[in-house]
């Protein structure tokens, strides 16, 4: 009898270690065939970062890791597109200029595995120019994961107001860099607890 993969959250673990797994690649491939902006909000120990580490593998067309599974047959494989995986339970972010520093440190390892030479002085701004170099140092359009994107606020809650709203605005700032990427990007999924508001 196959193991239960439980806490297991990432897809590539799961499949090397012969973990139970319930194939749900026919909705992720109904999902990243019908749109290409999605977020999912759903309570902590959901799946979230599971479903994410599976977006990873098939956009970085890992084939080996979908054997009988439904996508397996179903995708062109040999369209492997640049992932931007963001955790920000990986990051530091209590106080805007932590996730400053950390935002850039991620970036620019992302950056050197592509031979990209990010100049921009601000995250934002490099994180612009990160899409746009792997879309054009690649040729394809670049795949956007983020997992939890809303732990920075969610941790400032108890913080003062002033912190709250600093970290808040970080966010906006770097979020707002996805629609003005849109013709560089492939696809984009979020996932957190909360809900927008607007």
């Amino acid at each position: 009898m196959k193991r239960l993969p439980i806490g297991i959250q990432s897809f590539v673990d799961l499949r090397n270690n012969d973990y139970l797994y319930a194939d749900k690649t026919e909705e992720i491939h109904r999902l990243i065939t019908s749109g290409k902006t999605f977020f999912l909000s759903r309570p902590r120990r959901f799946g979230k970062s599971l479903l994410i580490s599976t977006l990873e593998a098939i956009f970085k067309g890992d084939k080996a890791l979908f054997k009988g599974l439904y996508i397996y047959d179903r995708i062109d494989w040999t369209r492997r597109h640049p992932v931007i995986k963001l955790d920000w339970s990986s990051l530091k972010h209590s106080t805007a200029e932590e996730m400053e520093c950390g935002m850039r440190e991620f970036l620019d390892e992302i950056a050197q595995t592509y031979q990209i030479t990010l100049t921009q002085e601000y995250a934002a701004n490099r994180f612009n120019q990160l899409i746009k170099g792997l879309h054009h140092t690649t040729g394809e359009q670049v795949v956007v994961l983020v997992d939890e994107y809303d732990m920075p606020i969610l941790d400032a809650m108890n913080a003062p107001v002033e912190r709250t709203e600093e970290i808040r605005q970080y966010l906006q700032s770097f979020y707002k860099i996805l629609k003005a990427t849109d013709e560089h990007l492939r696809f984009v999924f979020l996932t957190g607890v909360s809900k927008f508001a607007k």
